[in-house]
């Protein structure tokens, strides 16, 4: 958790957080994209562990999964693989997946080896804020691994101060109540609810996701928040682009928009 401490205390806006599915498009590719996006000025990876059954992924992500899984990625890799990025940068990993992995490895198994690898927190959409307190908040913070919890167009005011209690890395902001990879621009609707967050006076810097596609739409979610999420437009560039032009993605997200 140092490192996103140390990352918002240097860094109030223009946080730039972007997913990646581990061992897409090679099994062997996690760690150069990794490193290049870091390199390119990327703040935040969100380093996705391939699921057979995504529960908010769009299609673009399940099926970089799909490959990651036919490649041949396992959790086991995955922490292998995150330990040697961990070696060469100090960029804040977070590692995108379901409640139903980490049981399957076993809670305290899994928070070991990620602690382990050097990740700094988990994002876990289908694990209730209820469960995680009663059951495994003790587990996360002795391992000082930090926790993003999402909230929704629809999340309640209680909910969401739930949430922003108890989400220590970020408080991830979904923009539209869709599963990821849309890239249509930011409604008016989507700001109306943006600004509700902003009166809310919350404590967590929120990360705006779903939706965020390109420089245009990142300015925009940042202008609302104190950062945004991009996913789904970076694995369609890496699949049509391959891992050398990562750099060109990050680059184009952080230049001027044309008006």
């Amino acid at each position: 958790m140092q490192r996103f401490t140390q990352l918002f205390s240097e860094k109030s806006s223009q946080i730039l957080n972007i997913y990646t599915t581990a061992g897409f498009p090679k099994l062997d590719s996690t760690e150069e994209v990794v490193l290049r996006l870091a390199g390119a000025g990327a703040d935040i990876i969100e380093l996705g562990m391939p699921y057979s059954d995504p529960l908010a992924d769009g299609t673009t992500i399940q099926q970089s999964s799909q490959i990651a899984l036919a490649n041949g990625m396992t959790l086991d890799k995955l922490f292998a693989q995150a330990k040697t990025i961990r070696e060469q940068s100090s960029v804040p990993i977070v590692l995108m997946g379901y409640f139903n992995q980490m049981l399957q490895y076993g809670e305290e198994r899994f928070l070991t080896s990620a602690q382990d690898a050097g990740i700094d927190a988990l994002i876990i959409p289908d694990l209730p804020m209820d469960i995680y307190e009663r059951d495994y908040k003790s587990m996360f913070e002795s391992r000082d691994i930090g926790i993003a919890f999402l909230v929704t167009p629809e999340t309640s005011e209680e909910r969401i101060k739930q949430a922003d209690r108890l989400s220590n890395a970020f408080l991830y902001v979904v923009s539209q109540s869709k599963v990821t990879g849309g890239s249509s621009d930011i409604s008016s609707e989507q700001l109306s609810y943006f600004e509700r967050l902003n009166n809310m006076s919350l404590d967590t810097p929120r990360l705006i996701g779903f939706g965020i596609h390109d420089a245009a739409t990142f300015q925009r979610a940042c202008s609302y928040g104190h950062g945004a999420i991009i996913g789904s437009a970076f694995i369609r560039h890496l699949d049509q682009h391959g891992v050398k032009e990562v750099g060109s993605f990050v680059e184009s997200l952080l230049a001027t928009p044309s008006a």
